[in-house]
């Protein structure tokens, strides 16, 4: 609980030393704060666990130190003899996977080695979630705090508030049209996001040996058949009980083989973290596609920035938002969204009446070596730079 206040307090702090301020969407932060937070969350978790008591005890019943068994065994990994999945626990096998490894006939041996990398990969996994926010950081270089100008409280003189609106006026009437490099920058973050994502489940199928793509759909499938029937995957992939062999010099100078039955409590932990990482990934997955559609939609229709903008600011009258969409672009769009989301809307609302005013007494204001762009917007619906 403690560690979980930290956490909480390490995040309000970090929103507070940012004024609040929303650069990005929220399925974005959903990748880059929450997803970051969690695996760094069960890193921690599983390291400590795995310092703090045993993370594994293994049973002998020759002379051999226990310690020195059970580093051995930590280190150079166990096994289970996956043939003894399928056999009755109690009656064929003690339990699941272990089984007598040197009977005739061919048996398949399956090693355990990721338990010890589990925390370190965790982390890994955070740092490539948070790499797309760091990268966005890096290219937004605090436009959207500079311009809000401390607007998104509302609460200042008129003469403040006239002055700071003027001047945020003043760089949206020069700037216009000049934003679409910076809002493509942001949707290459989102993409990044949806590539990491996809890239970590089969970076976790490589992990845990081809097992991890389908690992919640093969938990469903089990929990709804017969499980003396079935093998269960949880076991299966993070047993529970493995088998430790240890050789070492007799007193006669011949090595002998000692067989060991290992038990790793660990895995009870690592089983609940991955099954809910295999469902949080593939809604990730599925809302970032979803995102990724909905900004190909943006950019090649004026139309629906048209209704976006009208949805999400009641208060700006419909024809201001027609005159800015038709004289500006994407990116403009997208900066103007963002502003909207951070200012106060009634300063939000003043803001945008005022550019559409400007926009509509001045049917001239072009970007140098742009001629005719409003020709080709309304030829093709779409201006991609």
């Amino acid at each position: 609980m403690e560690f979980l206040r930290g956490v909480y307090a390490f995040m309000q702090v970090s929103r507070s030393s940012v004024n609040h301020v929303k650069t990005d969407s929220s399925i974005f932060r959903l990748h880059t704060n929450a997803t970051v937070i969690l695996l760094v969350t069960f890193s921690i978790a599983v390291t400590t666990r795995q310092y703090v008591g045993n993370p594994i005890d293994c049973v002998h019943t020759r002379d051999i130190p226990e310690d020195v068994l059970n580093t051995y065994c930590w280190i150079h990994s166990t096994y289970t003899v996956v043939d003894a999945f399928m056999k009755k626990q109690g009656q064929e096998v003690p339990f699941p996977g272990v089984d007598n490894s040197q009977r005739s006939g061919a048996l398949t041996i399956r090693h355990t080695k990721y338990y010890q990398w589990v925390a370190f990969t965790l982390f890994f996994q955070a740092i490539l979630f948070y790499t797309p926010r760091w990268l966005w950081k890096s290219w937004e270089g605090g436009k959207i705090h500079a311009l809000m100008m401390d607007l998104d409280i509302g609460i200042c003189s008129e003469i403040e508030k006239k002055q700071k609106k003027k001047l945020l006026l003043d760089y949206l009437w020069d700037n216009l049209r000049y934003h679409n490099w910076w809002a493509y920058r942001y949707y290459i973050c989102e993409f990044l996001s949806l590539v990491n994502v996809i890239g970590q489940m089969f970076l976790m199928n490589r992990f845990f040996d081809g097992e991890f793509m389908t690992f919640g759909l093969d938990v469903i499938t089990h929990m709804e058949a017969d499980q003396e029937d079935r093998m269960d995957p949880m076991i299966y992939i993070f047993p529970r009980m493995t088998k430790c062999t240890f050789y070492k010099y007799g007193v006669s100078g011949e090595v002998e083989r000692h067989d060991a039955i290992c038990i790793l409590p660990l895995n009870v932990v690592n089983e609940k973290i991955y099954i809910f990482l295999w469902f949080w990934f593939i809604i990730l997955t599925i809302l970032t596609t979803l995102t990724i559609f909905y900004r190909i939609i943006i950019i090649f229709s004026p139309r629906m920035r048209v209704y976006l903008l009208r949805l999400r600011f009641r208060l700006v009258r419909r024809d201001a938002i027609e005159i800015i969409v038709r004289r500006s672009k994407m990116g403009d769009w997208f900066l103007l969204y963002r502003l909207g989301e951070n200012l106060d809307s009634i300063i939000f609302r003043d803001v945008m009446q005022d550019l559409a005013n400007r926009l509509h007494n001045n049917q001239h204001h072009r970007v140098p070596g742009m001629k005719d762009v409003d020709k080709i917007e309304y030829g093709f619906g779409v201006n991609l730079f």
